[in-house]
């Protein structure tokens, strides 16, 4: 089968709105070079981090929520100033279609990679860049990948628009259990529980033993229950204090300090997201004087996703998809997923 010289796909243009997404069908489909593979996308998730770069959120001159921005901005993207258009999309589900020299991949394999792809340089051992931010992602027909950055998913009992739901959002997950060091018996507090990160928190959680406690809406309690927490709280339900080894936020905002008061003496908290805001108070003796440790999570050491990989394909996970949509579709992707109406999951269809 011949590759098409040209595909269709969304282009960012800029930060903003919706308005800042453009169709097109004349974008050129790369050409792998030495040690790179071209990916035809079957699917492609939808994630806050993909909002969030759309808008401008991650630059530091922007205090509010995710869903407040209201102002232009000039390096919103994870890593500073993007590089226009981009094509975005974190979460990449897709098959082999061709492959560069010295590549190590066959065409018809299907593939997934992680959304922080590990770059170590020389006085920044922790360096990345991110699919869809600083390269161009899934959210077209086609996706060029470093052969490195591949896992093979053949094997996993899982749709391909299963496979896309997993990336960020268990990616993300599993870093954040690992980095707080999760284990059986520890109680784990998940903040954001009915969303794609936090619902792959409390799978994840539960299947390392962990007895997990998710924070969401009355209405999506039990979903986060199916999913194999042992209780929720409501989001305006203060937790217990002292109660919990480890707190997952994907949250942030006015509710931080209850959270941190809610782990026990030597607790941890790790946190990858401040959807309700990133501006936080904290009483630096309820850190200190509790031996409170705070992980902060991006950086994903290369181990965190092959582990995450090798329970697809042995079909130990499963992500909750409510949702999808064609790519043509992601402003209203994009709208109902702000909207936080569904629990876990919407995936765009190339």
């Amino acid at each position: 089968m011949t590759t098409p010289a040209t595909m269709s796909g969304v282009y960012l243009t800029r930060h903003g709105g919706s308005e800042a997404l453009e169709w097109r069908e004349d974008i050129p489909v790369p050409v792998p070079g030495p040690g790179q593979v071209l990916v035809r996308v079957a699917a492609a998730g939808v994630n806050n981090t993909d909002i969030n770069t759309r808008v401008g959120w991650y630059s530091s001159d922007v205090t509010g929520a995710t869903d407040a921005v209201d102002q232009d901005v000039e390096a919103g993207g994870w890593g500073g100033a993007l590089a226009f258009p981009r094509i975005q999309g974190g979460d990449l589900c897709g098959i082999v279609e061709r492959v560069g020299p010295d590549a190590g991949f066959e065409s018809g394999q299907r593939v997934t990679c992680p959304i922080n792809l590990p770059r170590p340089r020389p006085g920044n051992p922790q360096g990345f860049i991110a699919l869809g931010s600083e390269i161009d992602g899934a959210f077209a027909q086609y996706c060029l990948v470093e052969a490195g950055d591949l896992y093979d998913v053949t094997a996993a009992p899982l749709s391909d628009i299963e496979i896309a739901a997993i990336p960020c959002a268990y990616g993300t997950a599993e870093n954040l259990l690992t980095r707080a060091g999760v284990t059986a018996g520890h109680r784990v507090l998940i903040t954001g529980a009915s969303g794609g990160v936090g619902l792959a928190a409390v799978q994840l959680a539960a299947l390392r033993g962990a007895s997990v406690t998710g924070v969401t809406s009355p209405v999506k309690s039990a979903v986060v229950l199916q999913m194999g927490a042992s209780d929720t709280l409501d989001r305006t339900t203060v937790p217990p204090k002292d109660s919990f080894d480890v707190v997952i936020d994907v949250v942030g905002g006015p509710a931080w300090p209850d959270l941190i008061r809610a782990l026990k003496p030597g607790g941890h908290y790790a946190v990858s997201g401040a959807i309700a805001g990133p501006m936080v108070e904290a009483d630096l003796r309820e850190i200190y004087l509790r031996d409170i440790t705070i992980h902060g999570c991006t950086h994903q050491p290369p181990e965190v996703f092959g582990r995450l990989v090798a329970l697809m394909n042995a079909g130990h996970v499963k992500p909750l998809v409510s949702k999808t949509y064609p790519l043509r579709e992601i402003t209203r992707a994009q709208e109902e997923f702000q909207a936080k109406t569904h629990p876990g999951k919407l995936v765009l269809i190339s």
